[in-house]
């Protein structure tokens, strides 16, 4: 482990196997400020808690289905078998709001966070409602969620999208940064959290168990002084943070599809994902227009 890396179960807390970022006092990385995650499995009829808080929050329901009671009000999230399985309901808390999230049959929940200080109202997007994009063509394939991007929620800080690529295609490709205010560029902090599943091209005796292991690769680069050098296998449950630098691609390997949570936020007074390509890179865009989507997606239930 790096203090960028955090494989499944090293940055725990209470209920959550995975606590991380600008939150009370689960901070578990120096100078970490703008975003956070908290990763949790619940079993049926189990009950977490957030008190009331200076953050923005969204609640994702990564498997199962849940009741969710903000200030009192209740909310009933229709989740989703797992996150290779299209959206879920999700939910934007607002600010200074406690929050309680009971689990209906049991499953796995996320919810991701931001320090923020302007109050939007509570804000319940069905899957229905939620954005599927499409995005890159041939082995960039990849399908993306936009349930927590400006376009699609107001809210005061932070950028949340969910990121499904198949088995054999990369994606967060090309190499890309966010890392300063300028024109056509936002600062950002960035969270990556990983699902890995095997392939449903795998044969259906290794579908169901065996010895496979899911799992996938994240890099990350330097594009300035400040050190970082990120190559690392991720499986479920792994956090890999992104404070500055190049970042991508992220691999699914062949046999196996990755997912992943993108939680973002950072100081600039505008609340946009602006980025630049690595310029040795991003030429490679220029190819996916002679290139179709892959046909596997998107990913639906």
């Amino acid at each position: 482990m790096t203090e960028w890396i955090y494989p499944t179960g090293t940055a725990a807390q209470g209920p959550w196997f995975c606590s991380l970022g600008a939150h009370d006092s689960t901070t578990h990385v120096a100078g970490w400020q703008h975003t956070g995650l908290r990763v949790g499995d619940v079993g049926a009829g189990e009950s977490v808690t957030l008190e009331a808080a200076a953050e923005e929050r969204i609640i994702v329901p990564l498997s199962g289905d849940y009741t969710v009671s903000v200030n009192g009000t209740e909310y009933v999230l229709a989740g989703r078998r797992s996150v290779f399985h299209g959206p879920a309901d999700v939910l934007y808390t607002g600010i200074d709001r406690s929050v309680t999230i009971t689990a209906h049959d049991g499953g796995r929940l996320a919810v991701a966070s931001a320090p923020a200080k302007a109050e939007y109202p509570v804000r319940h997007l069905r899957q229905a409602e939620i954005p599927v994009e499409l995005r890159g063509a041939g082995q960039s394939s990849r399908q993306v969620q936009n349930f927590g991007t400006p376009a699609t929620l107001e809210a005061d800080r932070f950028i949340v999208c969910e990121v499904i690529t198949p088995s054999s295609n990369w994606s967060s490709y090309p190499p890309h940064k966010h890392d300063e205010e300028k024109d056509g560029e936002t600062q950002l902090e960035e969270i990556y959290y990983f699902e890995t599943r095997v392939s449903t091209d795998a044969p259906e005796a290794v579908q169901a168990g065996g010895t496979a292991d899911a799992h996938g690769y994240q890099r990350v680069y330097a594009s300035d002084e400040r050190p970082i050098d990120v190559a690392t296998e991720v499986r479920s449950g792994d956090v890999v943070l992104v404070p500055y630098g190049w970042h991508g691609p992220a691999m699914a390997t062949p046999g196996y599809d990755l997912y992943y949570l993108n939680v973002m936020a950072g100081p600039g007074p505008v609340r946009e994902w602006l980025i630049s390509d690595d310029p040795h890179h991003g030429w490679v865009r220029q190819t996916w227009e002679a290139q179709d989507i892959d046909p596997r997606l998107p990913f639906t239930a």
